[in-house]
């Protein structure tokens, strides 16, 4: 059905293509919530709000396709087994990259359903914009986080 996923990757290493394509679209994930964040600074506040949306519907797609991925290519087991690195590393580091992964979908969506009430009471931009600003920057900051201990999910898998 999907056979093009488990093709030979674009980065050269053992993983197949989605794992490559994955690790691209996550790596890139923080420099386009940057670019969603400069449409607020600019005052273009409905852009912001669709652009926000539509990166977060478009990374939970993105996710699910991965998720999808990984359970029809063996699982996680399966992609281990090629890393030089202790099993047991590899799982803590997945579970602790999965936690902050979740935790961060979990708090850009409670932003985001938050911002909406807020925008369609006219409390946003005003009133609600100091909180959140912060809740943005908690969101972005997890983004970040899950795109850099995902890089290294992957280099543990097809690099070490």
């Amino acid at each position: 059905m999907m056979r093009y996923m488990f093709k030979p990757g674009f980065f050269g290493t053992e993983a197949p293509f989605f794992m490559d394509l994955m690790t691209t679209v996550v790596a890139l994930l923080p420099l386009a919530l940057y670019v969603g964040i400069l449409f607020a600074r600019q005052g273009h506040y409905s852009l912001h709000r669709c652009y926000q949306w539509l990166l977060f519907f478009f990374s939970a797609a993105v996710v699910g396709w991965f998720e999808y991925g990984v359970r029809t290519g063996g699982g996680f087991t399966r992609f281990a087994q090629q890393s030089s690195l202790p099993h047991w590393l590899l799982v803590s580091f997945l579970v602790l990259h999965v936690a902050i992964a979740v935790a961060t979908l979990l708090w850009w969506l409670r932003t985001l359903v938050l911002a909406e009430r807020n925008w369609r009471c006219r409390n946003l931009p005003g009133g609600y914009t100091l909180r959140h600003i912060r809740s943005g920057w908690w969101s972005a900051w997890g983004i970040f986080l899950t795109a850099l201990t995902g890089i290294w999910v992957y280099l543990m898998l097809f690099v070490f």
